[in-house]
């Protein structure tokens, strides 16, 4: 998990702030509903759906709907503050975006668990096949779909999803 203070990414006081400034000038109003999901969505670590979100601010405010969220969602990523990311099951997952540096992700089709990995080798790969095409890469992004250990079969094979769901209870 990502402690904000002591590694370079901002705070959960910042990026409040940032999502204060964007309300004032969209001229929207800050509510107590709205910055319980945004603190809620910036200290969940990597992907979050709109019903994770949902059930950790009801945690704290049962009366929180899920058109807040959704709303209050589509707000942070407006602002920048949040990336919405589709991955092959269809549903709609978020994180938080620009904190973190630049990640793959490898999902599995049968769990749907969504592993986020760096590999320094694929970037420059990445660079060097749009360099040979006469690109100059802006962004990008890389999904890896196949079968986690478990799903493949492998006799005593781990599931990450099985084992994310452990360190949650």
């Amino acid at each position: 998990m990502h402690d904000r203070r002591h590694s370079g990414l901002p705070d959960l006081e910042s990026l409040m702030g940032q999502f204060h400034a964007y309300l004032s000038k969209k001229q929207l109003k800050s509510t107590r509903q709205r910055d319980l999901i945004a603190q809620k969505f910036f200290a969940a670590h990597g992907h979050i759906s709109i019903e994770e979100l949902l059930n950790l601010s009801r945690a704290e405010n049962p009366r929180i709907g899920y058109a807040t969220v959704y709303r209050t969602l589509k707000l942070l990523a407006e602002c920048g503050l949040a990336a919405q990311r589709r991955f092959g099951d269809g549903q709609t997952m978020y994180e938080t975006a620009g904190d973190t540096e630049h990640h793959d992700h490898l999902i599995c089709i049968e769990c749907q668990h969504v592993l986020e990995f760096q590999n320094d080798d694929i970037e420059h790969e990445q660079e060097r096949v749009a360099r040979s095409f006469g690109f100059s890469l802006v962004r990008h992004r890389l999904e890896l779909y196949g079968l986690c250990p478990r799903a493949r079969g492998i006799k005593g094979g781990w599931c990450p999803n099985e084992e994310q769901r452990k360190l949650s209870d």
